[in-house]
């Protein structure tokens, strides 16, 4: 399998929101699905599970993320399926099993992964062609695994080219199978919408946008919002202050950085390959700035130890006089305290985006990843937030582009004109609105109204 970087928009970096809301489990009595759940309860007076009679096989649940992203919104989605599962009176009592590949947050909540989530994250053609006879094994296993014993639903998580094909054998034994986030047809590879038609049961989008290309081909489709979006609240406008939206100064106090001076935050990127991409242009273009404003501060986060070190022997070697904070994580305190941001490009700029953070976005991949990419692209940018506004509401600098002279200017011309970025602070709240739709929960309500509508119809269309 293989992405094409960020210029397809392969990645994803959600945070679940842990809803109390839970619209759907006072209905799940009166679905046909889900009595034959109620049936394998034992009936008052018999014998429990295990004293005789065989074991409870519950209702299971088979479930694939490829990389962190998918493992964020793998378990905001169990924990809300869980959650209305358990709060019916009845169904609560029936045990959902959980297995598949997740990351530790997915285990968390009860997935029992199958195999280490972190082999399946790979990205770019030339990056993953060393991966591709492992993970072929690896699929044709679990397909195997999976057709003979079939659990109630399968769910696929991102990784595309990893899950289309496994959804594929899966639904053609009969399981039904939901896929979670789009893969890009609406920017590239449209022949994939035959494929998914064949795959999938149900597609669960993050992107409104995407919605009106399933329903044009007839496959059935759910905009559900995005996790990431329920999680930032708005930081401005009309709606009621909330304690977790975003406050500079709180964030500035919490990285130790001063209140008062210019902040320009580095994100490049949470792969190492994005990392080793991405380090030496940003920090050559901080170099540019503060050879011209040395009193401008930065603060650059990063995911984990890895990528902190690479980035830090880059600074050794190409910035070691700028003044610049490294943090472990901290991403979101790093862009709320900050007044610009540059950001690679992924889903860090949705989410400078949700802080209504003025953005400069870059985007540097491996030769031959870039040139495949252009090749069968159909879009005109690579940023979230210029690709959902349908125009360039923050400036993108891609391969070559990406120079420091022109990323430091587009930072400078921010620091030096905030009042400019009035109308696109604007365009990101209306954008950030749209987006906040419970998404957790919308998921789970799709996906488990969906079995019942599958189950009533006899199963999946072959």
């Amino acid at each position: 399998m293989y992405f094409v970087d960020s210029l397809l928009l392969n990645g994803y970096a959600i945070a679940p929101m842990l809803s109390p809301m839970s619209p759907f489990p006072r209905f799940l009595s009166r679905l046909p699905f889900f009595r034959r759940f109620l049936d394998k309860r034992p009936a008052p007076g018999l014998p429990a599970p295990g004293s005789g009679d065989p074991p409870e096989r519950g209702f299971r649940i088979a479930i694939i993320a490829g990389e962190p992203s998918g493992d964020r919104l793998g378990a905001g989605l169990l924990q809300a399926m869980i959650r209305q599962w358990e709060q019916h009176p009845d169904l609560g009592r029936t045990r959902i099993r959980i297995e598949g590949i997740g990351g530790p947050r997915m285990m968390a909540v009860g997935c029992h992964s199958l195999y280490p989530m972190e082999r399946l994250s790979v990205a770019g053609l030339s990056e993953a062609l060393a991966r591709v006879p492992e993970l072929l094994r690896l699929r044709t296993r679990l397909i195997r695994r999976f057709r003979a014993d079939p659990p109630d639903v399968f769910i696929g998580i991102d990784a595309p080219d990893f899950n289309l094909y496994l959804e594929k054998k899966l639904r053609e034994r009969g399981i039904p199978v939901v896929h979670y986030v789009s893969p890009t047809v609406w920017a590239a590879r449209g022949y994939r919408i035959e494929k998914i038609a064949r795959a999938v049961d149900l597609m669960l989008t993050l992107f409104p946008f995407e919605e009106a290309i399933y329903q044009k081909n007839r496959i059935p489709v759910r905009f559900v919002g995005h996790p990431l979006a329920d999680e930032i609240p708005q930081v401005s406008g009309e709606r009621a202050p909330d304690e977790r939206a975003p406050d500079k100064d709180r964030a500035r106090r919490e990285l130790a950085l001063p209140s008062a001076g210019k902040v320009v935050a580095l994100l490049p990127g949470s792969r190492m390959n994005e990392v080793q991409s991405m380090a030496e242009p940003m920090l050559r273009a901080a170099r540019w700035i503060a050879e011209r404003r040395p009193e401008v501060r930065f603060a650059a986060p990063f995911i984990n130890a890895v990528t902190r070190r690479h980035f830090e022997e880059v600074r050794a070697r190409v910035a070691p006089d700028v003044a610049i904070t490294v943090l472990d994580k901290q991403s979101r305190t790093a862009m709320t305290a900050a007044d610009a941001v540059l950001v690679a490009a992924g889903t860090a700029t949705l989410e400078a985006l949700l802080l209504e953070r003025p953005m400069v976005i870059a985007l540097r991949v491996a030769t031959l990843t870039y040139h495949l990419g252009r090749a069968i692209a159909t879009v005109e940018f690579v940023g979230l937030p210029n690709l959902l506004a349908g125009r360039a509401l923050a400036p993108e600098f891609i391969q070559r582009e990406a120079t420091p002279e022109r990323l430091g200017q587009a930072i400078l011309a921010i620091l030096d004109h905030p009042e400019a970025w009035t109308e696109t602070r604007a365009e990101f709240r209306r954008i950030g609105a749209l987006l906040r739709r419970n998404a957790d929960e919308s998921a789970a309500t799709a996906v488990l109204n969906h079995l019942d509508k599958l189950d009533k119809s006899g199963g999946p269309d072959k």
